[in-house]
């Protein structure tokens, strides 16, 4: 099961769970959620920790 937000977020993350489902039978999905979350892993750690800048 999964619970998702209304509006822009929200329709990114079922369109996330969706591919994820379907990434269960079709490899080439599998890799693209792999891909996808690299690459978002890579941006937000690139950005850093808003905490470490609270005080600028």
């Amino acid at each position: 099961m999964g619970t998702l937000a209304i509006g822009k977020a929200g329709a990114t993350n079922a369109a996330i769970l969706a591919t994820q489902i379907v990434a269960a039978r079709y490899p080439e999905y599998r890799e693209a959620v792999r891909e996808y979350r690299r690459q978002r892993t890579e941006a937000v750690l690139a950005v850093g920790d808003p905490r470490d800048h609270a005080s600028d």
